[in-house]
């Protein structure tokens, strides 16, 4: 009876996991296309996306091995991991929807400042030069800047940065809230099968000593 909401929310479980299966193999999927036709030239941004994809790709195959055999321990650790990610998710998620304007401000400066092949990615896809203004004797790979009618970036960059980020924290919280909602059932029935296991290897340890 203890592990009668495992077989209930197995189904649903095995089928979250292979959503996030799907998702962990486009996110490296798309980095690696990206970087193959020179969409994207930082080699920071797609390493991490395709290392984020990586991870994702085997708690989500850990989670399913384990939901599909019954596996205890494969569960229990699965479970431990799922909640530290959505831990970190839901923070990541909640800075996101928070951050105000001056901070938005700030943020886009800094990562504009600190990675040069960022800007020539933003440049040649806004068609724009420079973060506040263009500097005429700065190399910059955008289609206007030969003919010295860019228009600086940051403009076109705080236009879409609210969008992106009340869309990456929406989307954030929503994998949030379906792991919580498959770690809450699936808890009891692990935490069982956990103690059975703890408790058959102590009676082949007592029995061997016997």
């Amino acid at each position: 009876m203890g592990c009668a909401g495992f077989t209930c929310s197995k189904h649903s479980l095995c089928a979250l996991n292979i959503l996030y299966v799907m998702v962990s193999l486009l996110m490296i999927g798309i980095a690696a296309w990206g970087k193959w036709f020179g969409l994207v030239s930082s080699f920071q941004v797609v390493g991490g996306i395709i290392g984020v994809g990586v991870f994702l790709f085997f708690v989500a195959l850990a989670g399913l091995i384990g939901a599909m055999k019954h596996h205890q321990v494969l569960l229990f650790f699965y479970m431990i991991i799922l909640f530290m990610v959505f831990i970190v998710q839901f923070s990541v998620s909640s800075a996101c929807l928070a951050v105000n304007r001056e901070q938005q401000d700030h943020l886009l400066e800094v990562g504009w400042n600190n990675s040069e092949s960022t800007q020539r990615d933003v440049e040649k896809s806004l068609n724009c030069c420079g973060f506040k203004h263009v500097d005429p004797n700065s190399m910059c790979d955008a289609a206007c800047f030969p003919n010295s009618f860019c228009s600086p970036c940051a403009d076109q960059i705080k236009e879409h940065a609210g969008d992106i980020l009340r869309f990456v924290g929406g989307i954030g919280l929503f994998f949030s809230f379906t792991e919580v909602s498959h770690y809450s059932p699936d808890m009891p029935c692990v935490s069982v099968t956990y103690r059975r296991f703890v408790t058959s290897q102590d009676e082949r340890y007592h029995s061997a000593s016997l």
